[in-house]
Formats: structure tokens, C-alpha cells, sequence
């Protein structure tokens, strides 16, 4: 049995307790902040000013590979989000009769909650928890550390201290993202310096929270979702007891970004597109102003080098290991996969180097290739937004994989197994059966062009021209009312091994 001592209290930091404890560990978790999530969903999540955390009041989704971590390993936080009103959504539902299922359906299921539900859901499950001690309002002010063994790192982790005390434990884990400050304070006690690479987005997000009508439980059945437009995208993020979100994004060098900051401004634009016109026409109830987050980018930290180990007593887990831009909501399932890690490894000598070693190689074989399948998939998004340029050449191919999976249910398998990280692309996207279809429902169409849905720039460009545009003039046109999925379903490395070995 080992002692955990958790620097950080979000997603990654609760599950990784209340994982080791599950698994015969004990641990000690230290949150900054002096709260914690309860169960009044709405005061919590429209209420509490959390600045380390903004994602926290972003749109989220808990994919196939988060959900099967709670449902195999925490059934009882699973159980308590779905009292919550978290709301189960399987991917072949998008057809009117689902197809027969085939072994692997079941991780095609997609949970709909606001961030807030999995924290409350886990905080409730912690609390009973014997072996975990939750120390709130407590930060980690420094890292106790002492010379590390000669063939490994010179820098070894014992402890954290803080403002009350100091603390000893078998492993530290930081679940504290990217602005725990951990990486300061291993450089503070003489580390090598992570090795960190960084990919910048160049992608803006503005989202806006709603909530339908009094006795109206579910939007369209089918979500739609749009990263199409040349130059703009927009989607819809259902969510729990009636909660949505609509989203716009937009590259950072776009003139009329700041403009999406209005609310009458945003509800324009929205709506030009498919699935903001149809879910802000249900008469929905706005819940929050315009939030927006930018500076958006995709951050891989490995605490190994070519040397080894640069710190050895440490792992980290989430946002501090591996940070991707929500484009395809791959965060989450991310950072349970990595707490679910630390939690059956930590009884195999979490303190050595061989441990430090094993940590990471299992990132790099498990989560690396997820987090470059992001990059690849952002750089396309990024570019197109940028250059405001169309889909053309092997483009057109990509998109027609998608438009096919809308109406070819065994082309919506393969692609929702890589949406939920249940088989890398390159294996689904090559199978000679998948490739087969696709190409037979292109040689249907010869003349056709991917479609691209929402409005051409220069209506965008009236849109949002300012907050006093067409008061007395009619709704924007809307497009055609069809669907194109989250992301295009790059070509990327994907990983080779199971994510739960």
C-alpha cells in the first residue's frame, strides 16, 4: 500500500484519489481553492469565480473512454451523475433505427454534463472515501525533495508543504495543470527542465449557456455540430436538466472576434448556422453571459529526458502531463485514463526511477499519439480558419467520410470509435471495408463538393458589425439544416496499444 499526496483538486486530481484509495492506497489531496463542488449544479457552475480553472465554465463532453472508466472502475460516481441528470447519448442513435450491435457498441455511448456534474459526483464519493483526507484551501507552496540516487535523477520528492505544514508521502502526483506551478518548483529544487512540446491553436472559442423550455427535456435529436465554414464554425453542446451550450469559434486574427463578446451580437451569428438556429429557436432560456477563451494550445510535459528521469517521487497526471485543445473533448478521458494508471501502478515502488521511467513510456505509448492526432486535427482546423479556404484536393475525401458516416451506419462505427478513443484513426479510417464504402458513395456523386455550412463572409461580416444591426430587420438566412461532424477525421498516429494497459 502506498501514500498518494495529490497536488490539485479538478477532475484529474479527484479521480486519482479516490482511484488510489479504491485500489488500497491511501491519499491526501490539496486543493487551493476553499471550496468545493456541491450539488446546487447551477449555483456552482454560473457562480463560483474560479480563475485557475476557465475551462471549467467551458462546454464539455465525457466520451466513451471517460465514461468506461466510471462505469468499470467508479459505478457509484457514475450512478450519481445520471441522478445529477447527466444524460447518456449513444452515437448510432443518430439513425432512425439504431444498426445491430456489434461487440464495441457499448464504448460508443457518450455522457452529456456540464464539468460541474463529474466534480460534484466525485466529491461526493470522496467524502466517504476512509483512506483519502481532502485539505482545502490548502496550496502547495513547495515540493520536499532530496538528493535523487546517483544513476537516476539528481532531484528526489518526498513531500509538499504548505502553509500549515509539511507532508510526507510515497508519491506525489501533480494533478495541478498548467497553472499549478509544480514545474517552478521542481526547477526551484535544482531539476532539469521538463520537456515540453507546444503547439498553438490560433483558435478563439465564445460560448454562451442556455436552458430549454419548462417541460421540454431534449433538444433535436440529433446534435449537430459544424467545423465547416472557411472561416467560422459553431456547435451545440447538450448537457444536464435542460442545460446547453452554443459555441462559435473563430481564428484569433479574426477583425470581428471581440464582436462575438455581445450577446445580441452572438445570437446573430449563431444563428446563420444550422444547429444554432435550430436549438436558439426552441425558445431556449439564456443562463450566462458570452464566455470566451483564446491563447488556446496543445502542451505535451514529459518529466523524462535522454538522461532519464529528471525528477524521480513525481508523476504527473491531466492538464500537467498533457493539455489538448477541447476541439475534439479528449481532455477528460485523458486525465482518468492517467489517474486510473497511478492508481494500479502505485504499489510497485512509486518512489524509484524504474517507476518515473514506467510512467512515462506508458504516456508516450497511450496518451502521446491521442495528443498528436489534436495537433494534426487543429493545425487543419487552424489553417482553414486562417487562410479562409474551402476543403479541397484530399480534403474532399476526409469530408466525404464524414458526410457518408451520416448516412452509412458502418462508416459511423468507425468513425465514432475514433471520436471515443476506442481505435486510432489510421486503423479505422484504413480498413478496406470503411475505404470501400466510402468510395462507392463517392462515385454516386461525382459532382460532389463538401458541404460547408453557415454564412458566407460577407454576411458574417454584417452580422457582426455591432449590437445595433437589424433591429428592424428579419433573422439572417439560415443554411440548409444538415449536419457535419466535430472534426475531421485527420490522418494521425494513433495509439498501438490498448489505453487501459
Amino acid at each position: 500500500m502506498a501514500h498518494l499526496l495529490v497536488i490539485g483538486g479538478g477532475v484529474g486530481g479527484l479521480a486519482t484519489a479516490l482511484l488510489a484509495a479504491r485500489h488500497g492506497h491511501t491519499a491526501e489531496l490539496f486543493e487551493r481553492d476553499t471550496r468545493a463542488p456541491g450539488t446546487a449544479l447551477d449555483r456552482d457552475f454560473f457562480g463560483w469565480r474560479r480563475p485557475t480553472v476557465p475551462q471549467a465554465v467551458q462546454p464539455h463532453v465525457l466520451l466513451g473512454a471517460a465514461r468506461a472508466v466510471l462505469r468499470d472502475e467508479l459505478p457509484d460516481v457514475y450512478t450519481e451523475m445520471l441522478a445529477l441528470g447527466a444524460r447518456e447519448r449513444h452515437e448510432l442513435d443518430w439513425f432512425d433505427v439504431r444498426p445491430p450491435a456489434l461487440p464495441g457498441d457499448e464504448d460508443l455511448v457518450m455522457l452529456q454534463a456540464r464539468r460541474i456534474v463529474l466534480e460534484s459526483a466525485l466529491t461526493t464519493a470522496l467524502r466517504a472515501e476512509a483512506g483519502v483526507v481532502v485539505r482545502y484551501g490548502e496550496q502547495v507552496t513547495a515540493l520536499t525533495t532530496v538528493p535523487g540516487p546517483a544513476e537516476a535523477a539528481e532531484v528526489h520528492v518526498t513531500g509538499v508543504t504548505t502553509e500549515t505544514g509539511s507532508y510526507e508521502g510515497d508519491l506525489v502526483v501533480d494533478a495541478g495543470g498548467r497553472r499549478g506551478g509544480v514545474k517552478r518548483r521542481l526547477a526551484e529544487a535544482g531539476c532539469r527542465p521538463p520537456v515540453v512540446e507546444r503547439h498553438r491553436t490560433g483558435l478563439a472559442y465564445f460560448c454562451r449557456w442556455y436552458r430549454l423550455p419548462e417541460g421540454m427535456e431534449e433538444g433535436p435529436r440529433r446534435p449537430w455540430a459544424v467545423t465547416g465554414g472557411a472561416f467560422a464554425g459553431c456547435a451545440v453542446f447538450p448537457a444536464d436538466n435542460r442545460v446547453f451550450a452554443v459555441t462559435l469559434f473563430v481564428h484569433t486574427s479574426d477583425t470581428t472576434r471581440s464582436a462575438l463578446r455581445d450577446p445580441a451580437v452572438f445570437e446573430r451569428a449563431a444563428r446563420a448556422f444550422p444547429p444554432g438556429a435550430a436549438w436558439l429557436a426552441l425558445g431556449a432560456e439564456p443562463l450566462s453571459d458570452v464566455r470566451a477563451t483564446a491563447s488556446l494550445d496543445n502542451r505535451w510535459s514529459a518529466l523524462v529526458d535522454e538522461r532519464g528521469p529528471v525528477v524521480t517521487g513525481l508523476v504527473p497526471v491531466g492538464d500537467s502531463i498533457t493539455h489538448t485543445n477541447p476541439t475534439l473533448g479528449q481532455g477528460t478521458s485523458l486525465a482518468l485514463w492517467a489517474a486510473h494508471r497511478v492508481a494500479r501502478a502505485a504499489h510497485r515502488g512509486p518512489g524509484s526511477a524504474r517507476f518515473a521511467v514506467g510512467h512515462h513510456d506508458w504516456a508516450v505509448r497511450t496518451l502521446k499519439p491521442w495528443f498528436d492526432f489534436q495537433v494534426v486535427a487543429d493545425a487543419a482546423i487552424g489553417e482553414r480558419f486562417a487562410t479562409r479556404a474551402g476543403r479541397t484536393g484530399t480534403a474532399r475525401e476526409v469530408a466525404a467520410l464524414f458526410d457518408c458516416a451520416l448516412e452509412d451506419p458502418e462508416v459511423m462505427r468507425a468513425r465514432a470509435r475514433v471520436r471515443h478513443l476506442a481505435e486510432p484513426p489510421e486503423r479505422a479510417y484504413a480498413d478496406p471495408r470503411i475505404r470501400a464504402r466510402v468510395a462507392r458513395w463517392l462515385a454516386a456523386r461525382p459532382d460532389y463538393v463538401p458541404h460547408e455550412a453557415g454564412p458566407d463572409r460577407a454576411l458574417w461580416e454584417e452580422l457582426t458589425a455591432g449590437p445595433g444591426w437589424g433591429a428592424q430587420q428579419a433573422e439572417p438566412p439560415v443554411p440548409e439544416a444538415r449536419a457535419v461532424p466535430e472534426a475531421p477525421p485527420v490522418p494521425a498516429a494513433g495509439p498501438s496499444t490498448s489505453a487501459r494497459s
